[in-house]
């Protein structure tokens, strides 16, 4: 998916400088206390469903409108897990664009009969992990260290 208009804007004056960018990150958790990831194709590991926050949009509306672009699903927000940054919430994508993150973290819930359905652009897997499992390496470092920061492990 192309970055949003603000972003592109930005990086058409900084090129791929650092940008310090608000993000949401969904947590969406089953009632085997598992936790819903994605697989992201620009770095090809696991990760949170989520994405930077645009331009006059409320945080809790961003998460919603990134769980439907990744997952193709309507998800139900059922708390505020936490809001994180630091140096390792910085990435450095494949084009070369770097980015450091602030990130609120919003705890999901999915109704039972909804299917997910990766959009095959940022998304192309779709996995349920035990809270044991979320240090896996096939989970990508911006995840683990979010999961970390949380104290989920």
């Amino acid at each position: 998916m192309p970055a949003a208009p603000h972003i592109a804007r930005l990086r058409a004056k900084v090129g791929n400088d650092l940008l310090l960018l608000p993000s949401v990150a969904v947590l969406p958790i089953d009632d085997d206390d598992r936790v819903l990831l994605v697989r992201q194709t620009d770095f090809g590991s696991y990760g949170t469903i989520g994405g930077a926050v645009d331009e006059d949009e409320a945080p809790e509306d961003a998460a919603r409108r990134e769980a439907r672009e990744e997952i193709g699903a309507e998800v139900e927000l059922t708390g505020l897990v936490g809001a994180i940054g630091g140096p390792q919430f910085r990435l450095t994508y494949p084009n070369g664009d770097q980015c450091a993150y602030v990130s609120i973290i919003y705890s999901a819930r999915l109704a039972p009969e909804v299917t997910v359905t990766p959009d095959g652009h940022e998304v192309d897997q779709v996995r349920w992990f035990a809270r044991g499992e979320l240090d896996q390496p096939i989970i990508g470092d911006f995840a683990r260290s979010t999961f970390a920061a949380l104290g989920w492990i």
